[in-house]
């Protein structure tokens, strides 16, 4: 049940922490389990989303394509690597285009900047673009991962991230945070409230890929990992709550 204090109608105002931030969305998440768009998740999203802005953040996302293709396990089937992550790179498009129309139906003027050129439904990434519409007030969305074939879109994210000068990178997750263990695997796994960039690298521990953790690391980027099926909790991240996990330098 959401907290009456973070979101929804008659909901105190939000009190931000943060002035911009990169909120990475899962796109596993966005089918609710099934391939496709279940348009109750992007839904509510779309109001989590949405009451932030208001509070005055500035809100980049990147979406992932999971819910579409996953290019890795297509390759397993036999699929050459470069073709099906180009696929995957069009189903973030897909998932963009649906936060972007649900976000737009909250009031919230949004943009969607693809890193593959589709001038008909996007515009091109164009970074200095991008914060201009962040400082107008605008959700900016980045589709087609980094445009390039092996690498993930929590890279994309970390990337994009440094490039606009976000305070942090919201990775909203289907778990509560990381883990020394994988929870559906281990009993005994703990939930870590607080750990550092290496840490989650040498030890292995897998809610992001290792690529994205680095580059965060290097750059002095935090990193929050949540829960965001959990609704309120992109508030609750926003305004600086301990929730989830905080990975830092």
């Amino acid at each position: 049940m959401a907290d009456p204090n973070i979101t929804g109608e008659g909901a105190a105002p939000i009190r931000p922490f943060y002035t911009r931030v990169l909120l990475k969305l899962g796109g596993e998440m966005f089918g609710g389990g099934e391939v496709g768009l279940d348009p109750d998740v992007v839904h509510q999203v779309a109001r989590q989303i949405a009451a932030v802005v208001r509070s005055g953040v500035q809100v980049a996302v990147v979406i992932g394509g999971g819910n579409f293709f996953r290019g890795a396990q297509l390759q397993q089937r036999g699929m050459e690597r470069t073709r099906s992550d180009y696929m995957g790179m069009l189903g973030t498009v897909m998932n963009s285009l649906a936060l972007q129309d649900f976000l737009q139906k909250e009031g919230i003027d949004t943009r969607v900047q693809t890193a593959i050129t589709m001038g008909q439904v996007a515009e091109p990434y164009i970074p200095l673009r991008a914060v201009r519409h962040l400082e107008k007030g605008r959700v900016v969305i980045f589709g087609a991962g980094m445009g390039l074939p092996y690498f993930s879109t929590d890279t994309t994210a970390a990337q994009r991230a440094l490039e606009i000068g976000a305070d942090v990178v919201l990775m909203a997750k289907a778990v509560d945070g990381v883990y020394t263990a994988d929870p559906r695997e281990d009993p005994n796994a703990e939930l870590l409230t607080e750990v550092s960039h290496r840490e989650v690298i040498d030890r292995g521990l897998r809610v992001a890929d290792a690529t994205a953790f680095s580059l965060c690391m290097d750059n002095r980027m935090p990193m929050l990992v949540f829960n965001l099926l959990t609704e309120g909790n992109i508030a609750r991240a926003v305004a600086g709550e301990k929730i989830g996990t905080l990975v830092t330098t």
